[in-house]
């Protein structure tokens, strides 16, 4: 799947700004970014929900939007399903076997007796949790190539969060699905994502493999005898402050070794295991010293 100088109005306001990025079959992306950044719009507008303003998303080459058949190569998933409440697991299984050819209901007949989850007259009887599995089970009983979740993980416990990560991994493993996955749960994106998307004020701000981060970037732990000096201060992002403990984030085009910290006399110096939180809190800010 290839998004291309993807662009979307909304009341006169640019939401999605000249977006680009690639989707290779049997990955699992991450989309992160602060509320309101536009994650949400993209996935919308990605599986023609949304029209674009301008700007093209193509799968094997055949645009979204003048080949309406190729829609049955994607499924989204919201991350609320009111507009469904009022059918019954029954209907909503013809329906979208009507809708994808390859529809597999053996498949999903067999996830819904794997978490227990019984049938019922009206999916607004199911909690919050049970509406979010269901909603899985359909995405990939769909056969779909790339099913695009929002905040699929909402209203999970944490034991059945676990099974549906297994889930997941399972049919990107098996099946060579693509799963672009919108997310403030970053411990969990960092557990299943290979490649991570970073939204900024609708624009794309960052595109990179997980796996480079540690190439990137490194977490560094610093005691001073007083302030952090100015010049450290300006190369590195805080992540944290207690008293004069510093947890820095350093980019390594501008810091390569633990040595050029060293020479401002440390009391304490040592790296840090580095996760996709840090990253997300040194480029999208909040307060430092919390």
């Amino acid at each position: 799947m290839k998004v291309e100088q993807l662009s979307k109005n909304i009341n006169g306001k640019s939401v999605l700004n000249d977006i680009n990025f690639d989707v290779s079959p049997g990955t699992i992306t991450g989309l992160i970014g602060r509320n309101g950044a536009g994650k949400t719009t993209l996935l919308r507008t990605i599986v023609g929900i949304y029209h674009p303003s301008s700007g093209d998303v193509a799968i094997n080459g055949k645009s979204v939007y003048t080949h309406p058949e190729v829609k049955q190569k994607l499924f989204f998933v919201p991350d609320s399903s009111d507009a469904l409440k009022n059918y019954s697991t029954a209907e909503l299984i013809r329906l979208y076997q009507r809708v994808y050819p390859d529809f597999d209901a053996a498949y999903l007949h067999s996830c819904m007796e794997r978490f227990a989850l019984p049938q019922v007259k009206r999916i607004s009887h199911y909690s919050k949790g049970m509406k979010a599995l269901f909603s899985l089970f359909v995405a990939f009983a769909t056969k779909a190539d790339y099913i695009l979740l929002d905040e699929p993980t909402d209203g999970l416990d944490v034991i059945v969060k676990k099974q549906v990560q297994q889930l997941l991994l399972e049919q990107v493993s098996e099946n060579g699905t693509s799963v672009i996955i919108s997310s403030h749960r970053l411990d969990e994106l960092e557990y299943m994502a290979e490649n991570m998307l970073v939204i900024r004020d609708g624009c794309l701000d960052d595109h990179y493999e997980l796996s480079d981060l540690k190439n990137r970037y490194k977490k560094i732990q610093a005691a001073f005898s007083d302030q952090i000096p100015e010049e450290l201060e300006n190369k590195a992002s805080i992540l944290s402050q207690t008293g004069r403990v510093y947890t820095l984030l350093m980019d390594n085009e501008s810091f390569t070794s633990l040595d050029e910290i060293k020479k401002y006399q440390p009391l304490l110096l040592e790296e840090l295991p580095l996760s996709l939180e840090d990253v997300f809190v040194a480029k999208f800010g909040g307060d430092p010293y919390v």
